[in-house]
């Protein structure tokens, strides 16, 4: 049985419209904590419910490195008297915002590849979050681009694009599928509690594609060899959100606080960053490769402290010693935007490569899970 070469041969992303600075939304955060706080004076001065504590810009930055981050909607996110974005309600006849924005990307990341639409026979769409049960979002995006073959939907958190392109090279190396794309459409601002001041900063909206394909068959004139893909995950429930359909027939509020994003911030540094360290320097070594020969680290964007310790273990160095050049940082623009980070900073940090220079795209999250892949400039 042959076994074909996967290489990624172009990317694509699609960025939002509009931008919240971390001043923007510290103003409104804090009216919607003097509003609450006037709300329920009489109880707070009872004792029976503590006061909301007002944020800064300081602490988002300090706390994260973030400074500002891409949504689709604004007005609905920056009302105090709402904290959530507002879109418009789309029928079953008309395309998902998802699927919209998801298209978005994958139309530049095929345009990117020399490709068309139909050339793809494999969509996979990898995200924290879809929009929809059923029926897949990847079917609708590739009825959509005009697409072949098959879809199918993946939801492994901040790790899904990782976990979604093992996924594509395993179709390609076993000559299942010649072309497939994988989009991560993050709508993140769906899901953030915005009224929680140890979370409300964190998240952007984007999303992102990457095209893999056989090597054989590939006509662009950028190309990626994919030399090893690794995975894993441990349960924990210190990144959580229980949101879904059963909500419903457990009488839940679907409203309530943990039908969001929610996390142990403290315990997730802790225990994420030194398994993601070890993961890595274990994949690297799998393939005869040692950190310190890797020209770039691709990681995950959601903490700049996290990925400085994570540099820290690997090579030794800080990662302001080290600098962008080793581990390109987007998280200031950005935020957070789960399983598109780590493919984001490939997107916009890898022109200067050479030919023969290799790299690791990592991304770590929810799971836990953690994805990393090896790739050399062809």
């Amino acid at each position: 049985m042959s076994v074909f070469q996967a290489v990624i041969t172009g990317t694509g992303l699609y960025q939002p419209p509009h931008v919240i600075t971390n001043a923007e939304l510290v103003e409104s955060f804090n009216r919607y904590v003097e509003l609450h706080n006037e709300a329920h004076a009489s109880a707070i001065a009872a004792g029976e419910m503590a006061a909301l504590t007002p944020s800064s810009v300081e602490f988002i930055e300090k706390a994260s490195g973030i400074k500002q981050r891409f949504v689709i909607d604004k007005e609905g996110v920056l009302d105090p008297t709402r904290m959530y974005p507002r879109f418009a309600k789309r029928g079953d006849d008309e395309l998902s915002l998802m699927a919209e924005i998801a298209v978005d990307a994958a139309r530049k990341a095929l345009a990117a590849a020399g490709r068309k639409p139909e050339d793809v026979d494999t969509v996979l769409c990898s995200a924290a979050n879809m929009q929809r049960a059923y029926p897949a979002m990847a079917v609708e995006i590739q009825q959509a681009l005009g697409a072949g073959g098959y879809g199918f939907d993946m939801n492994v958190a901040c790790s899904s694009a990782t976990f979604g392109i093992e996924q594509a090279v395993n179709a390609v190396r076993s000559g299942q599928s010649k072309c497939v794309l994988m989009v991560n459409p993050e709508i993140t601002s769906a899901h953030l509690e915005w009224k929680d001041r140890d979370c409300h900063f964190i998240f952007g909206d984007v999303c992102t594609a990457v095209l893999i394909e056989r090597a054989d068959t590939a006509v662009s004139t950028e190309q990626w060899a994919i030399e090893g893909t690794r995975l894993a995950t441990v349960f924990s429930n210190n990144i959580r959100n229980n949101f879904g359909f059963m909500n419903q027939a457990e009488d839940a509020d679907a409203q309530a606080r943990d039908k969001k994003f929610r996390q142990e911030g403290r315990k997730v540094f802790k225990e994420v960053v030194p398994m993601a360290a070890a993961h890595i320097e274990a994949h690297l070594q799998s393939l005869g490769h040692l950190p310190a020969g890797m020209r770039r680290f691709w990681l995950h964007q959601a903490n700049l402290g996290m990925n400085q310790l994570v540099i820290k273990k690997l090579i030794g160095q800080d990662l302001a010693e080290a600098g962008p050049d080793v581990a390109p940082l987007i998280l200031d623009r950005y935020a957070n935007t789960a399983s598109a980070g780590s493919i984001i900073a490939f997107h916009e940090h890898r022109a200067d490569l050479k030919t023969g220079d290799r790299g690791v795209i990592c991304s770590f999250g929810a799971g836990y899970s953690i994805g990393s892949v090896i790739v050399r400039k062809l």
